[in-house]
């Protein structure tokens, strides 16, 4: 009796190297271009796309490569909000410009507070702390900074306003009135009673524009009869890293764009279910041959609560991700400028500080 060797079958072999690297491969991309949530952590959180890390990867930096993924679609944008989505950047980049729009484009507010009267219930130093806090609507790209050692301000580097307002009785007044805005004249002090007072050649500098608090309505203190508020402001340039009084933005923030996959049909009550895991709009209902189905609509408006991971039945049959390199900004303006003016004057910090360590470089590299 003989033996026959079998000869092994070199075509399947090949296939099934070929599948484990391509299954490999999928796993690398996925680590490289999506951030995973589960149920217990959140994988894929650090930037691994540097030279030298994956096999088979050229990740040096190469700027016809950068300016071919790189991209800003603006969502929405109104006076005061602004929505876009930046494409094709690092964390650190994205960071960098939240950052500088919180803490380092600068406006202006008010600094100095001169006290001639205050005979409010407000000590004088909340009030000056109230009426630093309150956004001044001018440019401050037509200001200078100021010189610590300057006293007095100039026409190039101060706005001056003053606020005097004093309550009195009003005789028109029902005398069954239990009313203050009937009893009272000018007992509430409010952000519009600031008036602008030009230094030097401000009137003439200044003509065009309306140089005034953003909002007219914020309330500043209030008053019975008898009661004044005699102030003089000296409104200087900053920053918010010096005082959040300079922040030039109410919120600035981003995120990275949610990505839901249903790995299967979901249908039936599940579907139900599975919409009710997520925000509004997210998930939607077809009704296809007589059966509810579930589908993802709109991925984007999902805030990513990790509901689903609730429902054993369910928490399988869904992916959740974060496209590692596609963030969402979402920035609000104070009202000095608008929010479009605002990025771009980020944009020109952060290559102002790339210029100055390129400069230090180069006289590094001289000594």
């Amino acid at each position: 009796m003989r033996l026959r060797r079998e000869e092994p079958d070199c075509g399947r072999v090949t296939c099934w190297g070929r599948a484990r690297k391509m299954a490999a491969r999928g796993g690398v991309e996925e680590m490289r271009s999506r951030v995973i949530l589960g149920e217990f952590g959140v994988r894929n959180v650090h930037t691994t796309d540097f030279p030298g890390n994956y096999p088979g990867y050229d990740d040096a930096w190469d700027q016809a490569k950068f300016e071919q993924n790189f991209r800003v679609d603006v969502i929405h944008m109104d006076e005061n909000t602004l929505e876009f989505d930046m494409v094709g950047i690092d964390a650190a980049i994205a960071n960098a410009f939240r950052r500088i729009l919180l803490a380092e484009v600068p406006t202006i507010a008010v600094e100095k507070v001169f006290v001639y009267n205050n005979t409010s219930i407000v000590q004088d130093e909340i009030l000056a702390h109230r009426l630093g806090l309150i956004p001044i609507r001018a440019d401050p790209r037509l200001f200078e900074y100021k010189n610590q050692d300057d006293e007095e301000g100039t026409e190039i580097d101060t706005l001056q306003f003053q606020l005097k307002i004093k309550c009195k009785q009003n005789p028109r007044a029902a005398k069954d009135s239990s009313d203050p805005n009937e009893l009272y004249i000018n007992h509430k002090v409010y952000s519009k009673h600031m008036t602008w007072v030009p230094l030097g050649n401000q009137a003439d500098l200044f003509a065009d524009a309306d140089l005034r608090p953003v909002h007219d309505d914020i309330l500043i203190a209030q008053l019975r009869p008898g009661q004044e508020i005699d102030v003089l402001m000296h409104c200087v340039k900053g920053i918010g890293k010096d005082h959040a009084k300079f922040s030039p933005v109410a919120t600035a923030s981003y995120r990275l764009l949610p990505e839901i996959t249903l790995l299967q049909p979901i249908e039936g009550e599940a579907a139900e279910t599975l919409k009710k895991c997520f925000s509004p709009g997210v998930i939607e209902i077809q009704n296809i041959k007589g059966k509810k189905v579930a589908k993802v609509a709109n991925a984007r408006m999902d805030t990513f609560s990790r509901e689903i991971f609730r429902h054993d039945d369910l928490k399988n049959l869904v992916r959740l991700a974060r496209v590692r390199d596609h963030y969402i900004f979402s920035v609000e303006s104070t009202g000095i400028l608008p929010p479009d003016v605002l990025m771009s004057e980020a944009i020109k910090v952060l290559i102002g500080k790339c210029r100055r360590f390129l400069d230090e470089l180069d006289s590094n590299h001289m000594d």
